[in-house]
């Protein structure tokens, strides 16, 4: 399987990113929670930007409510295809 990497500074791959989108990770800085990737060198950021698009977050309305919108994601090294 070919892997694309977005963030390279911490080895997230494109697929990686994406899990964690369905997962519910709506914005680069939920997927730094996630993973890492956008932390470092901050090259990536845009890229997860556009993978992430601008559709509907089902975890929106909790982050606006105060809520953990984050709380029920999966660790990076727990997700399939993890190095």
């Amino acid at each position: 399987m070919d892997r694309v990497f977005v963030c390279s500074c911490f080895g997230v791959t494109e697929e990686q990113v994406k899990k964690h989108a369905e997962a519910g990770a709506c914005t680069p800085r939920q997927i730094a929670s996630a993973c890492k990737a956008g932390t470092d060198c901050g090259g990536c950021v845009r890229r997860i930007q556009a993978l992430l698009g601008r559709g509907a977050c089902p975890r929106r309305e909790l982050a606006d409510q105060g809520e953990p919108a984050l709380a029920r994601l999966t660790p990076a090294a727990e997700l399939p295809g993890a190095a």
